[in-house]
């Protein structure tokens, strides 16, 4: 706490004056243009590994970066608060694309793995039961992750998993349809600080190197023009050479 004090702190004093005009604008109203769902783990910070702005991300953290599917009738099977925020982003903000983010080490899905945890976090233990899904594909044979330890491949399948329980709501249903939002299946590596996008056409996660950050751009409508371009996205600027294939 005293680590958390003296941050505020500094805040105050040296970084809000060059704050101050950002927050006046924010305190009229917001408008990001991803919901960004990530693990509650300390180690994974969404601000920090896309460099945005206050106002940039909608984001929401668990643990496990679960989500609970809907029923037929659009109702949570599971606790309402990602669900909320599904609806909220998507029903009052100009958000776009959904990204969910999973990570290395995940603990979550070591409990998973481990087949849950004790009577004595109740919550928890039914919390997880969201990644059961996950599970089961990984013990019917996915080659995805392969080469890693197997809760880094559970965590890897557990985010595809979340984005298919983010599907069976019916307002993403109906974006979907309309092609008016876009859905991202990222991993972040904590050792190696690197986040990895999920490439469909490969079948595997691949590192966000320049190449991968070309190709997405592409997909979103900003290809570089002859010679190379800078392009920015959710606050992160490549720098695209003419040379670099897309994946």
């Amino acid at each position: 706490m005293k680590k958390l004090i003296r941050g505020l702190l500094d805040f105050q004093l040296n970084a809000r004056p060059g704050y101050r005009d950002v927050f006046t604008k924010l305190a009229k109203g917001q408008s990001p243009d991803c919901l960004f769902i990530s693990c509650a783990d300390s180690r994974v910070v969404p601000n920090l590994l896309v460099s945005t702005d206050p106002g940039d991300l909608f984001v929401v953290r668990n643990v496990g970066n679960l989500v609970p599917p809907s029923d037929a009738h659009g109702h949570s099977t599971g606790d309402q608060s990602e669900p909320a925020a599904l609806e909220f982003s998507l029903k009052h903000l100009p958000v776009e694309d959904i990204v969910v983010c999973g990570h290395s080490s995940c603990g979550a899905m070591k409990a998973v793995l481990a087949g849950g945890v004790g009577p004595e976090t109740p919550n928890l233990a039914h919390w997880l039961t969201h990644g059961q899904a996950a599970l089961r594909t990984l013990r019917d044979g996915s080659t995805v992750g392969e080469g890693l330890p197997e809760y880094d491949r559970l965590s890897q399948l557990n985010v595809l998993q979340q984005l298919e329980h983010i599907k069976t709501y019916p307002l993403v249903k109906e974006r979907l349809e309309a092609g008016t939002i876009r859905l991202h299946a990222w991993w972040f590596d904590i050792a190696a600080a690197q986040v990895h996008a999920w490439r469909p056409a490969l079948g595997r996660f691949v590192p966000m190197d320049e190449l991968v950050g070309e190709a997405l751009l592409r997909e979103l409508g900003g290809a570089p023009a002859p010679g190379g371009d800078e392009h920015t996205h959710n606050g992160v600027t490549l720098r695209l050479t003419a040379a670099a294939g897309g994946r």
